[in-house]
């Protein structure tokens, strides 16, 4: 059939004909594509939220018979990027003679795993619990999301009223009601009880939807999400200012950045009380206009409503009782002020906890905030991981658009605390979280090593993202630095690393990529001193200029990274690492190799001297010590190489060789050896230790400490 392209003003109509006449036949492929189209589009569904089915005839892998089976999204998964195997797929009479055997509301819990018996498609994702939701529906393709603009109306305090109302009763409403199998039903008796209605409203919590093709499905998702959008552009400010109007200015943006990235190490320390949480800052002008507002303090104690929003940004926020122009310099006053707020915190959830708390519920988690709000500057959010506090950022952005909108059309309510306790403890929830994988060794761990865009260097950081850390790679190579961030988006994707362009010599470059660091993931544990160059020269050769680059760059350049790595360790109080890359020419005597062996040697002292001063701060300093580590290194390129073989009296060609048998060990040494060995000291199983050398060389006698 000839579709017509739709316009709409507060969603995105994305539906490409063409490309779904490809899929024509194939409901599960048009689900898909449906899917994906609806969680491309932030302001209709959430990162990881929502979920979608639909119902069609195949046939029965055992009788040959042709029967009724639902495709829907399985538990877990991101319908944005939702594939095939995310999705379960179950009998859809099976399903609904569950019906029979329901025991009610106390015992609902228990039919999640007879939904295993309902399985069509052994290879299935495991259900959700929203399966019963979409099972007992029988219309072919269902959508249901979290848009703010049904859950600014959903989660308002006429908000049932608003609904018949503005869709003239063609969309039901059901009040609160957790997911599972009870919601379920309350869904089917809704439509039995309105018969011909387009969608279902959940009160507090989003929005059912449905049509019996992908597209009719997909265009009256659309439809209803942009009359309530609509209706809520409508009527901002007839009430009132948005928010009771403004309070407080927002800083300038630089002072908000500056104030940001001053501060999110101490917040980092602070919430990194139970074990390191990666952090996020975002100065979005819809958080401003919240977090600046008269509302502020009343608003943001309630909570969330929506579930997806709640479990993700905890039962509130902290509220940091700050100016946006304090003086953050005393880092020492300041810890002793906000040390309060973040005990009032963990007080006030404690006593949640302990108030809501069922004989059979899990132990209390963190009791630290997720969110936290800093009026005039911006939000934080700290988590295990970047895409966890990127995405709670992001959900309580969305819990923003929602308190703005029914604050504009009636009175926002929020999840009372007991049913927000039922989800977050939630028993099925907590076996989905002792069922995901155990944290890698540097999980909630953020690294910076200096010259990461190549070499020993991004050897280094790749092993560090594979064993769960973030990275902030560097380069004063702006274009290979961008080359080694294309490399590490596409391997590990963007909440892997940040950049920032670092040249070690200077002081402007170093703070601003430790800034980069606050504002991107909250501060810094690991520091390696990877960046280098090397000159080989007679001392008749060796010029001043020489003298000075060496020691700018190799020895300066590790005390001033060094110096910023401490202040910002300090500044968290979790300890940290700092890991020195040296060289065997620390340690053996050779000749054209005047400035840049001594150079080595005082960089090999200096670790020593700083593991000896910071060591009561938690904060280790090692040495790893290579030697001849050629692949994809800039040391040997200009006339390093040239140099070392014309003192062993060898060509370029033949020095892998030549370095490899003059070790013990006849091997040669490549940028993955460093890297294992700087993560042998940062994994977990070195913490007590610190001043050491680490030799990986292939053994040369020489070099043995001694």
């Amino acid at each position: 059939m000839s579709i017509e392209t739709k316009s709409y003003n507060h969603v995105s109509y994305l539906w490409n004909e063409e490309e779904a006449a490809k899929l024509a036949g194939d409901e599960v492929a048009l689900l898909i594509y449906r899917s994906n189209l609806l969680g491309a589009d932030l302001r209709l569904t959430n990162y990881g939220g929502g979920n979608t089915s639909c119902k069609a005839i195949a046939k029965d892998p055992l009788t040959g018979a042709d029967t009724e089976v639902m495709w829907v999204k399985g538990s877990g998964g991101d319908l944005g990027t939702l594939k095939r195997n995310g999705l379960a797929a179950l009998y859809v009479d099976k399903l609904r003679n569950l019906k029979n055997i329901y025991r009610g509301l106390a015992y609902e819990d228990e039919m999640v795993e007879l939904f295993n018996h309902c399985i069509y498609d052994l290879q299935s994702k495991a259900p959700s619990i929203d399966t019963p939701l979409h099972g007992f529906l029988p219309f072919k393709h269902i959508d249901h999301l979290h848009p703010d603009a049904a859950i600014a109306i959903a989660a308002a305090k006429d908000g049932e009223q608003i609904t018949k109302e503005l869709f003239g009763g063609t969309i039901g409403w059901v009040p609160w009601q957790k997911p599972g199998f009870e919601l379920g039903l309350m869904l089917k008796a809704c439509l039995d009880e309105n018969p011909g209605i387009r969608g279902i409203m959940l009160g507090s919590h989003g929005l059912f939807t449905w049509g019996d093709t992908a597209y009719e499905s997909y265009i009256n998702t659309l439809d209803v999400i942009e009359k309530c959008a609509e209706y809520l552009e409508a009527n901002y400010g007839r009430k009132g200012p948005v928010f009771g109007g403004q309070k407080i200015a927002s800083a300038e943006s630089t002072v908000r950045l500056s104030q940001a990235a001053t501060i999110a190490p101490l917040l980092r320390g602070f919430c990194s009380s139970e074990k390191h949480m990666i952090g996020h800052f975002t100065d979005d002008a819809r958080v401003l206009e919240f977090i600046n507002s008269n509302d502020l303090d009343r608003l943001a104690p309630l909570g969330t409503s929506c579930p997806d929003h709640f479990l993700r940004t905890k039962i509130s926020p902290l509220v940091l009782d700050l100016r946006p122009d304090e003086d953050l310099t005393d880092m020492k006053a300041l810890k002793e002020r906000l040390a309060p707020e973040f005990e009032a915190y963990r007080k006030m959830y404690s006593e949640y906890y302990n108030a809501c708390k069922h004989d059979n519920s899990p132990a209390i988690r963190d009791a630290n905030p997720v969110i936290i709000l800093y009026p005039g500057i911006g939000m934080f959010s700290f988590s295990k991981d970047k895409q966890t506090a990127r995405v709670a950022a992001e959900f309580y952005t969305n819990a923003i658009n929602v308190m703005k909108g029914a604050e504009a059309i009636s009175e926002y309510t929020s999840l009372p605390r007991q049913e927000a306790f039922n989800i977050e403890y939630w028993l099925l929830e907590e076996a989905k979280l002792q069922r995901m994988p155990k944290p890698k060794p540097l999980t909630g761990k953020i690294a910076l090593v200096t010259g990461s865009a190549g070499g020993i260097g991004k050897a280094i950081a790749k092993r560090f993202v594979e064993e769960g850390g973030v990275v902030v790679l560097n380069d004063m190579n702006a274009e290979r630095l961008q080359g080694a961030a294309d490399e590490f988006r596409s391997r590990y994707g963007q909440d892997s690393y940040t950049t920032a362009v670092l040249n070690v010599t200077s002081p402007e470059q170093i703070g601003a990529a430790f800034d980069i660091a606050a504002l991107a993931f909250g501060g810094i544990d690991i520091v390696v001193n990877n960046a280098g160059l090397s000159i080989s020269k007679t001392i008749a050769d060796h010029t001043e200029q020489d003298w000075d680059l060496l020691y700018d760059v190799l020895v300066k350049g590790q005390f001033f990274v060094t110096q910023a790595a401490a202040a910002v360790m300090q500044k968290q109080g979790t300890g940290g690492d700092v890991l020195n890359i040296v060289s065997k020419n620390a340690l053996v005597s050779g000749p054209n190799n005047a400035g840049y062996g001594s150079a080595k040697a005082a960089q090999l002292h200096l670790s020593r001297l700083n593991a000896a001063e910071l060591g009561a701060d938690g904060i280790r300093v090692n040495v790893v010590n290579p030697d001849a580590v050629i692949s994809d290194s800039n040391i040997w390129a200009g006339g390093w190489a040239e140099g070392r073989a014309k003192a062993y009296g060898i060509t370029v060609a033949e020095l892998p060789a030549y370095y490899a048998k003059r070790t013990l060990l006849n091997e040669v040494i490549l940028p993955d050896d460093i890297a294992n060995a700087c993560f042998a000291f940062v994994g977990g199983l070195l913490n007590k230790s610190t001043g050491n050398v680490l030799n990986v060389d292939g053994g040369v006698a020489p070099a043995f400490v001694r």
